[in-house]
């Protein structure tokens, strides 16, 4: 049996936020899959070129990221160390997503600074997480 020591007040809500962080993430990745030509057709040259160029296993990586991280923030609200492998699953998917954005299709120069700006920050959120979830292995909050 495994035991687990309390975790401090501020690594639930951590978990909280980032919990709220993923599920925008993913209302935002069903809202992309949901969206119709006609929709793109009214979004602004720049932005309908990126929908056209970027790969569908980009987008599927979007998804493994935010459901990875969404679950992987269940997993820390419950003490579970299977937060763990889940958000190096969600950070493996921001990679490859950031690699289809970045690096196939110039994301940065169709999106504008905002892309890379927020890009960077959910890169930012999925190593902090990768980083929280070993941190509460170590101290023993995670069983």
């Amino acid at each position: 049996m495994n035991s687990r020591m309390k975790s401090p007040a501020w690594f639930k809500v951590v978990a909280v936020v980032a919990l709220l962080w993923n599920l925008l993430g993913c209302v935002a990745f069903f809202a992309d899959l949901a969206i119709s030509p006609e929709d793109v057709a009214k979004l602004p040259e720049a932005q309908q070129a990126l929908y056209a160029a970027r790969p569908g296993w980009a987008v599927m990586a979007t998804g493994a990221a935010v459901f990875g991280g969404a679950l992987g923030c269940l997993c820390l609200l419950l003490g579970r160390r299977w937060a763990l492998p889940l958000f190096v699953i969600s950070l493996l998917g921001i990679l490859v997503q950031d690699f289809g954005l970045f690096i196939l299709v110039d994301g940065a120069k169709l999106g504008g600074p905002a892309v890379v700006v927020m890009q960077g920050i959910v890169l930012a959120v999925g190593i902090g997480l990768v980083v929280l979830a070993r941190r509460g292995i170590a101290r023993g909050w995670l069983a």
